[in-house]
């Protein structure tokens, strides 16, 4: 059941982001319109408690619109979208700062990304130790 309540949320808020930019595109005329097009990037990121999303009911989510800007109800926005950027979408390239010291302190917390990255789709689960080791997964992408 939590299942279809994370999928649900995921899907309207993906559909959201995605098409929301899209429906005011559609009413610009053709001298408004943008030069080019673009391939959609917007994603929605959850975060729970537990060691997998089965298990762990979202406790935050945040939506990451990065084409044809930045934007979203992500903290850091445009940082979050430049880092995704430089891995061009790759969640396990991410890297964050390796002078970060985490307790080894055992509260699992899970991170889950759906959505589209430049045109694709994309469905990411990472379980990381805790807050604090989540938090140095990346520069700004898992800060939320």
């Amino acid at each position: 059941m939590r299942n279809t309540a994370r999928w649900a949320a995921t899907l309207g808020l993906t559909a959201t982001a995605v098409c929301g930019p899209l429906a005011g595109a559609s009413l610009a005329s053709p001298a408004t319109a943008p030069a080019s097009l673009y391939a959609p990037s917007a994603l929605v990121l959850t975060v729970g408690y537990g060691e997998s999303a089965a298990i762990a009911a979202p406790v935050r989510a945040v939506t990451l619109t990065c084409a044809p800007e930045a934007s979203g109800t992500h903290p850091a926005a445009e940082a979050a979208c430049a880092e995704l950027r430089g891995t061009r979408g790759d969640f396990d390239a991410l890297g964050g700062d390796p002078g970060v010291f985490c307790t080894r302190e055992y509260a699992p917390v899970v991170v889950t990304v759906d959505g589209v990255w430049q045109g694709r789709h994309i469905s990411y689960e990472r379980t990381f130790a805790n807050e604090c080791v989540k938090n140095a997964g990346s520069d700004s992408v898992f800060t939320f």
